[in-house]
């Protein structure tokens, strides 16, 4: 039996994601499905619009046969450790296949031929990277033009576009960790990943459908860009108050961390770099808390934001203040070890034999269960128990079930018929 893997968000899952399901399939020839999904927090430094046990039923209804949840630790961070986190735990499975996923291109062997260079970080590539990064480029425009100083023929403008970076990394990752699952790509179609407008009848990016939601507040306009279990639950969610969700429902709880902490506090938080403290400390009494400006995050992302620090690296930071997540939680040295059990979210009948087949052959613990032994035993886990009680806390009226629903709600489980 051939089973492929998935790293995926769904935020929320529509007709695009689908497409990309299908031609995995098709292209790996692959009998079952694994996608390794972020949680509550995903890789932009944004909270889901969606909770993740809501986005793994959305899976499963399109016919996923596993989710596994991608930790936090992971699932908030920058290209380089977000892929290495969920190739790890694919990697982990021990019955992943192959890997297929999406990028821009579409071509497999100039960005393998990038990985395979760039997988030690030669000491060129390293000062090509800081002579970039002194001119004030941020991270990822650094790292592209770098490459492509490092290694001649490279298109910097391709390697930055963001599913490709992701492939990338992807590819860098299976080769540090002596994969042998076989990477495989599929062009992304017709909507780019930030492509806000909408420019087809039936797919548009995740970025397009969230603003139509939080712009003018109506699931029916999605109707035609979702398949129909996407609109299932996301009316669901809705209708009992908990979505779509934003970063503004973060706001007060936010402040509180911010003005609580001192900047020799902050510094130690994960993503508060070169000297952000000092500037967040300084743009705080800037901020507008009455009246009609409102939206109090994105005047505070629009206080901080430089030509250095882009919005996503601002959000990232932002969000581990408000977790209270430390550098030394989220050391390389840390993440280097990979995922240390693989929690399961959901699975359908045919994902409940992989399951049997894993406890075989995984690398690490399988968790379907969560209490607060097993918490305890796994730092990352704790992190993503508290970080479904801080999500929680933008709904309408959080419940005591909503707050430590990570102890209370196992894996969805979906029938033959569903």
């Amino acid at each position: 039996m051939k089973t492929t893997g998935l790293i995926v968000e769904y935020n929320p899952l529509h007709n695009g994601h689908e497409y990309h399901f299908l031609e995995s399939k098709r292209v790996s020839g692959a009998d079952g499905t694994i996608a390794v999904m972020s949680g509550q927090f995903l890789q932009r430094g944004e909270p889901a619009m969606v909770g993740k046990w809501a986005r793994a039923e959305m899976a499963l209804r399109m016919g996923v046969d596993l989710v596994l949840e991608l930790p936090i630790a992971y699932s908030t961070q920058p290209a380089e450790w977000f892929a290495y986190g969920a190739m790890s735990a694919l990697h982990a499975t021990g019955i992943v296949d192959s890997l297929c996923f999406g990028s821009e291109s579409g071509e497999l062997q100039w960005l393998q031929a990038v990985a395979d260079a760039m997988c030690d970080e030669p000491e060129a590539f390293q000062r090509a990277l800081q002579d970039e990064l002194k001119t004030g480029l941020p991270y990822p425009a650094a790292y592209s033009r770098a490459i492509a100083r490092h290694l001649p023929g490279v298109d910097p403008s391709e390697l930055a576009k963001p599913n490709n970076t992701l492939g990338l990394h992807y590819l860098i990752a299976l080769q540090r960790l002596n994969s042998s699952i076989k990477p495989l790509t599929i062009t992304r179609q017709k909507s780019g990943y930030n492509q806000t407008e909408i420019t087809d009848q039936s797919i548009a990016s995740a970025t397009a459908l969230r603003r139509i939601l939080f712009e003018r507040g109506t699931l029916e306009e999605l109707v035609p860009f979702v398949p129909s279990g996407t609109m299932k639950v996301l009316q669901r969610e809705t209708a009992v108050g908990r979505a779509p969700i934003e970063w503004e429902h973060y706001a007060k709880p936010l402040l509180l961390q911010l003005l609580h902490h001192s900047t020799h506090q902050l510094a130690e938080l994960h993503e508060v770099t070169e000297g952000l403290e000092h500037r967040i400390k300084h743009v705080l009494p800037q901020l507008s808390l009455s009246g009609g400006s409102g939206r109090i995050v994105e005047q505070l992302i629009g206080l901080l934001k430089t030509k250095r620090y882009t919005r996503t690296k601002l959000q990232r930071m932002l969000l581990r203040i408000l977790l209270n997540q430390t550098k030394a939680q989220l050391s390389p040295a840390v993440l280097r070890q990979g995922v240390p059990y693989l929690r399961v979210l959901g699975f359908s009948p045919a994902g409940r034999h992989l399951l049997k087949r894993m406890k075989h052959v995984s690398k690490v613990p399988i968790i379907t269960n969560v209490n607060a032994a097993s918490s305890e035993a796994y730092p990352f886990l704790q992190m993503d128990v508290q970080a479904t009680s801080v999500y929680a806390l933008g709904f309408d009226a959080a419940t005591k079930h909503d707050l430590f629903r990570d102890y209370y709600e196992p894996p969805v489980q979906l029938s033959q018929s569903e």
